[in-house]
């Protein structure tokens, strides 16, 4: 294991720092409702910049492929910014799970086609995979050249314009092209409003295989998993900031909140978690164990989001159950990602 936190390097604190700071001037609670509200569930334009002037997409695409050649590391820094922020982003569904996903299959002819638009984020693609019990096992089944089933949870699925299912054929599951007029796409209404969820339909449709079998679909699984732990690993620490500033402001019994015991621990023990899920995802970067060093990660992270968003609610009192204010996002953002993924 590398002593050294990939995501504090000089390059990585860099990254940071531009992503921070554009969100900050575009990505307030204002315009994160505006995105939600808006067709495609984010700001498209927010996108643009994140793509063409910082190069979010890009980040763990080769450069062979039109990418930056950098790593998940990387990729994580941005989503742990994203998760600050809540920001609706495809980052997720488009440039991790879909990207890695082509990347998985050793295709080099599809990842020639398919991932400069990715990375440029210029094309949006969804990945179909995980059927309504939420178990990430296929939802879909290949048959003489065609895809069937319904697959559920699939991030951004509704308006991509280019879509990839994971199917059970009889050597194992494997990753096919389906062109998206030829599915039934629906977005569904989601407990997190900033997470834009569609369910696809695809009949007995034509279906292009692109991995040459023994498709890895639990690598991939786990480094989802391992990028969205890195999101609520941003929100829990944000939430936890939110609630500091809370409590040093408002004031009970002549004092600020802040100031009593009670209200302290309950802030420690909430840093405890937030550092916790810190150094489990720095695990699952330099570890030797990818999927168990992942799925610890994710497990940690969602545990330390969850309660993070639940404290928030607690201190800050009852302006927390008002639309206007942001804690319910994240409450909802919490129980959302935790189940996500597995």
């Amino acid at each position: 294991m590398s002593h050294v936190d990939p995501m504090w390097t000089e390059e990585a604190r860099a990254l940071r720092e531009s992503v921070r700071t554009l969100l900050a001037r575009r990505s307030g609670p204002e315009a994160v409702r505006a995105a939600m509200a808006a067709p495609l569930g984010y700001d498209d334009e927010l996108w643009s910049t994140l793509c063409e002037q910082i190069g979010v997409a890009a980040l763990a695409i080769p450069e062979e492929y039109g990418g930056a050649g950098a790593g998940l590391a990387e990729v994580c820094v941005v989503l742990e910014e994203l998760g600050r922020t809540l920001t609706p982003a495809p980052m997720l569904g488009s440039a991790v799970l879909c990207g890695q996903a082509l990347l998985l299959t050793g295709n080099d002819e599809a990842c020639r086609r398919l991932l400069p638009g990715i990375a440029a984020g210029s094309s949006l693609a969804a990945l179909a995979w995980s059927d309504e019990d939420g178990r990430w096992s296929p939802a879909c089944e290949f048959r003489d050249g065609r895809v069937d089933g319904r697959a559920h949870y699939v991030l951004d699925g509704d308006h991509a314009d280019v879509l990839l299912v994971v199917a059970r054929t009889p050597d194992g599951p494997g990753l096919f092209e389906v062109a998206p007029a030829d599915a039934r796409r629906a977005a569904v209404t989601t407990l997190d409003p900033t997470r834009r969820l569609a369910v696809v339909t695809v009949s007995n449709a034509p279906a292009r295989r692109l991995d040459t079998g023994g498709f890895d679909t639990e690598r991939l699984r786990w480094a989802a998993a391992m990028a969205l732990a890195a999101e609520q690993t941003g929100a829990a620490a944000r939430a936890l900031e939110l609630t500091v500033e809370y409590t040093k402001q408002r004031r009970q019994f002549g004092r600020p909140i802040g100031g009593f015991q009670a209200l302290k621990h309950r802030m420690a023990d909430v840093h405890v978690q937030v550092e916790a899920a810190r150094s489990a995802l720095y695990g699952a970067l330099t570890g030797d164990d990818f999927e168990l060093d992942a799925a610890t990660a994710k497990t940690v992270c969602s545990a330390a989001l969850r309660h993070a968003a639940a404290e928030m609610i607690q201190l800050h009192g009852g302006v927390a159950i008002t639309w206007e204010h942001d804690a319910h996002l994240y409450f909802k953002r919490a129980h959302g990602s935790s189940l996500l993924f597995g």
